[in-house]
């Protein structure tokens, strides 16, 4: 798996994908000027996504949802389903309006979610989370994300299937949905980063889920979390 860090020294790869040309313009400028980054490719719509990235092989690709011809979701579709493509993290742009592309984004496999209007600075911090494996979703955007995912029909999971997981598993689970990262996971366990990889790592094979954001979802439909509801 392509982790931060893993290539020693080299900046991580980003493929920017909107499909409007300012957008792709202001982005490209934001990553181009962090040290640590690089824009390795752009497209302005999900086919031309799609070649770019089998092309740049990214570390993580900054999507929007809505674009012509081919949209993010059917993108995220198909980098998800390339076996090539598996070390490749999406993270989705949007706007408030695109409750209704949540869902999708999230049963396709995005990685996490920004509001388009981000800071620069978080912006800069979820790219090196995304590509890290971490989960990112924008504060005022997690209920909303769960919530869609929900609705949307996405596959109910039984509270028994918990029983899947050790009690370890669940403590690191509910610290994800959380949205704390391995770092500090591992801070509040008293174990390895490594450590707390490793259990996500059990948990999506045990539950058959792609991603963390799926892990976030689980924790709410079995009855860890509570949308719009603080577990501190």
């Amino acid at each position: 798996m392509n982790e931060a860090g893993e290539r020693e020294g080299a900046p991580l790869r980003v493929v920017v994908v909107d499909d409007q040309p300012t957008i792709r313009l202001g982005l490209r400028m934001i990553v181009d000027d962090e040290d640590g980054l690089e824009v390795v490719g752009e497209a302005g719509d999900g086919v031309e996504a799609l070649a770019v990235v089998r092309r740049t092989r990214p570390d993580v690709v900054l999507m929007d949802v809505r674009m012509p011809r081919s949209s993010g979701i059917d993108a995220i579709r198909a980098v998800v389903a390339d076996p090539a493509l598996g070390a490749v993290r999406i993270l989705v742009l949007t706007t408030f309006d695109d409750d209704e592309h949540l869902a999708d984004a999230l049963e396709a496999g995005a990685g996490g979610f920004l509001l388009k209007d981000v800071e620069p600075v978080l912006l800069l911090t979820a790219i090196h989370r995304v590509a890290r494996g971490d989960t990112v979703l924008d504060p005022t955007m997690a209920s909303r994300v769960v919530r869609a995912y929900l609705d949307g029909g996405g596959a109910r999971r039984r509270d028994a299937r918990l029983d899947l997981l050790s009690p370890r598993e669940v403590e690191v689970l509910r610290a994800v949905a959380q949205g704390r990262s391995n770092l500090q996971i591992g801070a509040a366990l008293h174990c390895s980063e490594a450590t707390v990889k490793s259990h996500v790592r059990s948990m999506l094979t045990k539950l058959d889920l792609l991603n963390r954001v799926q892990l976030v979802v689980f924790a709410y439909e079995a009855g860890l979390l509570v949308p719009g509801v603080s577990s501190d």
